[in-house]
């Protein structure tokens, strides 16, 4: 097949992912600023299974988020620490489009998985850990688009603020429900 043939084919597929998402947003009520959290139980109850969220530390560089795939539940687990709420819901979001995509999950020092995942046999993370991270591969590309669309969808882009500089300023604003937190 020919780059050009191979390009069109690409950009057919994630046009379609994105309406099908479209779609699954408008089926689960999804309108207007949601966190991803809301999102993932949304899509959770749709399909009768779970998802299940673990903020955990992951070394930089490296990968930032991942999604297992499991007979009971999905579990998606993303960077807890040292970057913004902002950042993480992106995270989530990206995870959660390998599992909308239909994307193949990764299954594959045991004694801390067992410890932090303990419905997930070792063999499965160190698998899942060792998920090629470039955005070259398709299922990256695919998985980046539909953040985008579930971050545009939910007005999560829009909404960044920064607050008020001054202690008024910002209980002012925290009053009036703003719900973003990039700070």
């Amino acid at each position: 097949m020919s780059i050009l043939r191979q390009r069109v084919s690409r950009a057919r597929r994630i046009a379609g992912l994105r309406r099908r998402l479209r779609s699954e947003l408008r089926a689960a009520g999804v309108e207007g600023p949601t966190p991803m959290a809301e999102i993932c139980a949304r899509f959770g109850e749709r399909r009768s299974k779970p998802i299940r969220l673990l903020a955990v530390p992951m070394e930089v560089p490296g990968p930032f988020g991942l999604w297992i795939k499991t007979t009971a539940s999905d579990v998606i687990l993303y960077q807890g620490t040292g970057t913004t709420r902002f950042h993480q819901e992106h995270i989530i979001a990206h995870e959660l489009g390998h599992l909308l995509a239909d994307h193949p999950s990764d299954e594959g020092d045991d004694s801390m998985w067992r410890m932090l995942l303990p419905d997930i046999p070792p063999d499965v993370v160190r698998k899942a850990l060792r998920r090629r991270t470039s955005y070259e591969n398709e299922y990256e590309q695919e998985a980046e688009a539909l953040a985008t669309v579930l971050l545009e969808a939910t007005v999560k882009a829009q909404e960044v603020s920064l607050p008020g500089r001054s202690p008024r300023a910002r209980r002012a604003q925290t009053s009036l429900g703003d719900p973003v937190d990039v700070l």
